[in-house]
């Protein structure tokens, strides 16, 4: 009895676990031949459904080739969706992983689909499968760019605050000059009302100038000169701030591809023997 609790508990153990390593190994990494087939085909696949989704949206092919698009938008749908169950199935902390940005991305892949079961038209979210598309950089061992990219999202963070005060003080320039506008043109000249001369305002500190509506009066177009000269200098502001961020901040150590078996966290150390995230043994 004892031999047979040893077979059952201790040598079938390793068999599961090196099924589920294997299947991690491919799914997740990109390291070996078969992960790196498995990724580009995946890669494949979802630039196909993007194609389809498109097509779909156009009335005449939607018309004519209506079923063949709809077979084959269920057809990827349905695939993604043993790709997403077999990704929670190969990692040991499948929750990790669920609410991780590619889990979530992985996710949204696939409900609108079933949704437009319910609330038809919501297929036409599946254009977020784009996103899916960002593992090109890991497929093809360019973690480098996800370094540089960390390094863009650090000094975005790093001058959040900065940047929040600049375009608080950019809503307080436009609602002032909107209304200013507003009492100094006057709906005879198509300022109709003080949000109305707001969203001229905007468009204008923009330098979009789209035209629809334009100051007729002497004081109105100084007002206006006075903001598009405003605008030029504004605009220089938050790229200003994220450059002296990027500046300031360190390089990121080089990265590999590995992901963690058991929360799929990537990100690692070349040299790391357990993962940043959770602590686990790579």
């Amino acid at each position: 009895m004892f031999r047979s609790y040893i077979m059952t508990h201790i040598v079938e153990k390793p068999t599961v676990d090196t099924w589920r390593h294997r299947l991690h190994v491919i799914i997740f990494e990109a390291d070996t031949p078969a992960g790196k087939a498995f990724d580009v085909s995946l890669i494949a696949c979802i630039a196909l459904s993007i194609i389809i989704v498109m097509l779909d949206s156009m009335q005449e092919v939607s018309r004519t080739h209506g079923d063949w698009i709809h077979t084959f938008e269920w057809g990827f749908t349905l695939l993604f969706t043993i790709e997403y169950a077999l990704r929670l199935l190969s990692v040991g902390r499948p929750w990790r992983y669920a609410l991780s940005f590619y889990g979530i991305v992985d996710l949204l892949s696939v409900v609108p689909t079933y949704l437009s079961l319910i609330l038809p038209g919501t297929q036409y979210f599946l254009i977020i499968r784009t996103l899916r598309v960002l593992r090109i950089f890991r497929i093809f061992k360019l973690a480098q760019y996800v370094s540089e990219a960390r390094m863009l999202t650090q000094a975005l963070n790093s001058s959040r605050r900065k940047i929040t005060i600049f375009l608080f003080t950019v809503l307080n320039i436009v609602i002032i000059a909107g209304a200013t506008m507003y009492l100094v043109e006057g709906g005879e000249n198509g300022f109709t009302s003080i949000p109305h001369s707001i969203y001229w305002a905007i468009v204008t500190i923009t330098t979009v100038g789209y035209g629809d509506i334009s100051p007729q009066t002497d004081t109105g177009k100084t007002l206006a000169a006075f903001l598009m000269i405003v605008g030029y200098s504004i605009l220089a502001v938050p790229t200003g701030i994220i450059t002296a961020e990027l500046s300031a901040g360190n390089r990121a150590k080089k990265l590999t591809t590995q992901c963690c078996p058991e929360c799929s966290g990537e990100d690692h150390d070349h040299d790391a023997k357990h993962c940043k995230h959770c602590g686990s043994e790579l």
